[in-house]
């Protein structure tokens, strides 16, 4: 029985990639934002990731305080959960604002009412899909999914059968609400994290970190952007 089983892995990292193509969601310009008018598609090389985006010129290493709002669960029609639980995008939200909260700590000091030099930040959880359940752990170490997986890893694209996060960042100046940048991104571990594909919510976890990360490079630049 076991030589059958580790003989039919190929062929269920096959189906696993017909199922993935279907799973796999693309994010759209969520109508219900108030940055939804001023963003457009995005032509830069992290297009795939960030599909939108709208930026004024700002040069961030004029700022030095943020205030960062509750994280907002998206309840428009358009919104990309599936059947998410509601219990499970709390608990992403939550996620979202400890780890953003963290990683900006390092840069900025945490304000709670504008004042001179301070951004404020508006986080929007849009979306989500859940790995599937031993399967995306099992595609990293069968062959056609593995070989799969390589590719995508060179591509910086999705593991197979492995969850993802959706979301929306948006940037003002808090002193008279002017919009500085806004973009939605989608996040997903890199095919190599193995520890990532365990747990439903693992790989939408990772993603946020990611997110959280990227941000902080962003906001950290020299120069105007």
């Amino acid at each position: 029985m076991a030589t059958l089983d580790k003989a039919l892995r190929p062929t269920l990292a096959l189906l696993c990639l017909g199922a993935s193509a279907c799973s796999s969601v693309e994010p759209i310009a969520y109508s219900g934002l108030s940055s939804s008018a001023q963003m457009q598609p995005n032509r830069q090389d992290d297009a795939k990731r960030i599909p939108y985006r709208y930026a004024a010129a700002a040069d961030w290493r004029a700022y030095n305080r943020i205030i960062i709002d509750p994280v907002t669960i998206y309840r428009g029609s358009d919104h990309q959960f599936a059947d998410i639980a509601e219990t499970d995008k709390i608990s992403l939200a939550e996620h979202m604002q400890r780890e953003f909260a963290e990683k900006l700590m390092s840069r900025f000091s945490i304000a709670d009412r504008p004042g001179p030099n301070t951004l404020r930040l508006k986080l929007t959880l849009t979306g989500a899909v859940t790995s599937t359940p031993v399967l995306s752990t099992l595609s990293r170490f069968d062959l056609a999914g593995g070989l799969y997986n390589g590719v995508q890893t060179v591509r910086g694209g999705e593991c197979l059968m492995t969850g993802s996060v959706i979301y929306a960042v948006e940037i003002r100046e808090a002193s008279d609400n002017r919009l500085l940048t806004a973009y939605v991104a989608k996040q997903y571990p890199s095919p190599l994290n193995i520890p990532a594909s365990v747990g439903a919510l693992s790989a939408a976890r990772t993603g946020i970190e990611k997110g959280a990360e990227e941000l902080m490079e962003q906001l950290s630049r020299p120069g105007r952007s």
